[in-house]
This record gives structure tokens, C-alpha cells and sequence, in this order.
């Protein structure tokens, strides 16, 4: 039983690690870098600038996925898990206010 939270806490990890890599590759990326999936990414003002906030966001996202994924560890049936998974509601809906409000408004080409 002990093997699976081990298991799930590691698979947590390694997707929490996935944001973290795009995170990294934001920041040396030479055309604007897309947030929504399968939609055109609009003109930017300045490219360099933009991917270097979104290298910030996606790593911030990596870091707080990987930290709301502790509650975890303490199993299956724990109601700490409640945490991880509102958690992850509440930042996934504030990585995309952030990215609409802050990211978008400063840098989207008018």
C-alpha cells in the first residue's frame, strides 16, 4: 500500500518537473511562446519580455504543483488529499488570470 502513494507522489513530480522544463525552454525561446492549446498566439510587443514571463509563470506552476502534491504522502484515504486536488483547481484558474490580466494586457500587441 505504501508503494502506491510513493508511486503517485513520483508521477506527481515528474508532471509537476514537465512544467518546470517548459518553464526553462520559455526563457530561450526565440518566437512567442503559446499558452492556450490549438489557438494562433497573437503578436506580442516584445518577444523577449513575453517568454520571460511566461518561463516565470510556468515555472511558479511547476513549484506550487509540486508542493500541493505533498498531501499525498499521507495516503489514499487521508483527507489531506482534499488539498491537493482543490489546490491544483484553484491553481490552474490562477495561472490563467494571471496569464489573461497580467501577462496578456502588458505585452499583447494593440
Amino acid at each position: 500500500m505504501y508503494a502506491g502513494v510513493i508511486i503517485g507522489f513520483v508521477l506527481w513530480c515528474i508532471v509537476s518537473g514537465i512544467f518546470l522544463v517548459i518553464g526553462c525552454l520559455c526563457f530561450f525561446a526565440s518566437k512567442p511562446v503559446g499558452f492556450w492549446a490549438n489557438v494562433k498566439m497573437c503578436e506580442v510587443n516584445n518577444t523577449k519580455k513575453y517568454n520571460r514571463a511566461m518561463g516565470k509563470l510556468f515555472c511558479c506552476f511547476g513549484m506550487v504543483l509540486a508542493i500541493l502534491g505533498l498531501p499525498l504522502l499521507a495516503g489514499q484515504n487521508s483527507p489531506l488529499v482534499f488539498l491537493s486536488i482543490a489546490g491544483t483547481l484553484v491553481l490552474i484558474i490562477t495561472t490563467m488570470l494571471v496569464y489573461e490580466l497580467v501577462i496578456m494586457k502588458k505585452y499583447h500587441k494593440k
